[in-house]
């Protein structure tokens, strides 16, 4: 299966093994990225970024939020 190039709230938060309450008070609170607006109330977050952020590679690839 592909891997979905953006996600959800709902698929944001399981990438990284979190409730979806979890990740939205870290996105509120600055410490993980805001959504991208893909489309008129379409919130999703890239996929690959989400991915960096889990694997540490987010500090060293120097990605701002």
């Amino acid at each position: 299966m592909k891997r979905p190039i953006w996600s959800s709230e709902v698929t944001a938060a399981g990438l990284l093994d979190m409730k979806p309450g979890e990740f939205r008070s870290l996105v509120e609170a600055g410490h993980l990225p805001r959504p991208y607006e893909i489309a008129p109330g379409k919130l999703r977050w890239k996929t690959e970024m989400l991915e960096k952020i889990a694997n540490g590679d987010a500090v060293e690839g120097g990605i701002v939020w």
